[in-house]
C-alpha cells in the first residue's frame, strides 16, 4: 500500500485525528499552511474528485460544514478556505481526493489566486461550450 492517506486509515501512520465517521477522516495536516490546516479525507481510496462518486464527495462536504465551525472556535480564525488540488498539474501531491480547510485571519498574509480577464465574447462563448459538454 502506498497511498500515506490509505496508510493513515490502516493505522500503520499516525495522524492528528479532528474527525471521524464511516465514511471520512479529518486531520491535521503536517505542513499546515495556517494553524489548523485540517484535511477531509474519504476512508475509500479514490485518485480525485472526477473518480470519486457523488455520494463521497457529498460526505467530505458534509464533514467540512461539521468541523468548520470547531477549527474557526478552537485557532481563534474569522473564516476559512476550502481547497481540492485535482490532479498533479492542479498541484496535488498525494493522489487520494481530499479537501483542505484552511482557517483564516484578515491578517494572515495569505493572497488570493491571480485574475485574468476575457475578452470581448469569449466568456460567453467558452461557457456556452462548457455547458454543451456538461450535457
Amino acid at each position: 500500500m502506498e497511498c500515506i492517506f490509505c496508510q493513515i486509515m490502516a493505522g500503520q501512520i499516525p495522524c492528528d485525528r479532528v474527525y471521524a465517521d464511516d465514511q471520512v477522516l479529518a486531520f491535521l495536516d503536517i505542513a499546515p499552511i495556517t494553524r489548523g490546516h485540517t484535511l477531509v479525507v474519504p476512508k475509500r481510496h479514490w485518485t480525485d474528485l472526477a473518480s470519486a462518486p457523488v455520494e463521497t464527495a457529498a460526505a467530505m462536504m458534509a464533514a467540512v460544514k461539521k468541523i468548520a465551525p470547531a477549527v474557526l472556535e478552537t485557532t481563534g480564525a474569522t473564516a476559512f478556505n476550502v481547497g481540492i488540488n485535482n490532479g498533479a498539474a492542479a498541484g496535488q501531491i498525494v493522489m487520494h481526493v481530499h479537501f483542505h480547510l484552511i482557517p483564516r485571519r484578515a491578517d494572515d498574509g495569505l493572497r488570493s489566486w491571480p485574475h485574468q480577464k476575457y475578452g470581448p465574447g469569449e466568456g460567453a462563448a467558452l461557457a456556452r461550450q462548457i455547458a454543451a459538454t456538461v450535457g
